[in-house]
């Protein structure tokens, strides 16, 4: 009877994971009193919306005066519609927008109970919430900076190379996130050039607008500094920009959250409780 040889396999390599210090203390503070601060002024902002829910370019916006954006109510017969309008165009958003159902009742409401603060109509009360925050916001977003600056967290951590800022790169990096191929072993201990991106915009554009252009809608603020409602071309402008702002960072919010869900929730999320975030090496000879 012939001899069989017998083939050696070699044993399947183990995964190993190291543990790194992603983000310090601070970092991790000031990131969940973000969360916290954000997500109440968006329900406060509703608030204040919902008592004139349209948004105008330039000085007055008065009812007589075209709004590029309304939310409201229609009647269609024995029924009343909501209706989001955006320039010309027109959409029904019955249960959503425009129209609130609570049991048997209809009221006519930009944004529902369920997303403002308070949930009853009350400008006065969203104001005082939407103030408080926001004030804790800045006091919050101002320890940030200092440490960005300071402690070289944004030259460490956020800085682009010109490589990274180059289109081959940048569309590489689209082209493995939108294919959900995400950085494995050392590349992982960094942010990559689109997270760099995405918080750069936010942190230096979009939230100082949307402080520039809060303090614009401030009568006080106003008087004290005119400048402000040239700058941003009238009180209605600022409230459009504040408005667009405000939507920006919560579509950038959902993205990140999926990305986090996407990318390992559990890792992501001890990162940003513990400062621990593991590493996948490879295998036993990585």
């Amino acid at each position: 009877m012939a001899n069989v040889d017998h083939l050696e396999t070699a044993p399947p390599t183990r995964q190993k994971t190291t543990f790194i210090h992603r983000h310090s203390v601070l970092t991790r503070i000031t990131h969940w009193l973000n969360l916290l601060c954000l997500s109440l002024l968006l329900m406060s902002g509703l608030q204040i919306f919902n008592a004139h829910p349209s948004l105008y370019w330039g000085q007055y916006g008065a009812d007589a005066d075209p709004s590029w954006l309304s939310i409201g109510a229609v009647q269609d017969g024995d029924n009343t519609r909501g209706l989001l309008r955006v320039g010309s165009l027109s959409v029904v958003t019955t249960g959503v927008l425009g129209v609130s159902r609570v049991g048997d009742d209809v009221t006519e409401r930009g944004f529902p109970s369920w997303a403002t603060i308070p949930s009853y109509q009350d400008l006065a009360t969203g104001r005082r919430w939407h103030l408080f925050f926001a004030w804790l916001f800045v006091i919050n977003g101002s320890i940030y900076l200092l440490y960005g600056f300071l402690g070289g967290h944004f030259r460490r951590d956020l800085a682009l190379s010109a490589d990274e800022l180059s289109p081959t790169h940048l569309k590489q990096e689209i082209a493995d996130h939108a294919r959900l191929r995400f950085p494995k072993g050392e590349k992982a201990r960094h942010y990559n050039a689109l997270q760099k991106l995405a918080y750069l915009i936010v942190i230096f554009v979009l939230l100082p607008l949307m402080l520039a252009t809060g303090l614009t809608m401030s009568p006080g603020m106003d008087a004290g500094f005119p400048f402000l409602l040239d700058f941003f071309g009238g009180r209605q402008s600022a409230r459009s920009i504040h408005f667009i702002c405000a939507w920006s960072i919560v579509f950038f919010v959902l993205v990140h959250v999926a990305m986090v869900v996407l990318s390992g929730l559990w890792n992501n999320m001890r990162s940003m409780i513990t400062g621990r975030y593991g590493i996948e090496n490879g295998g036993d000879g990585a």
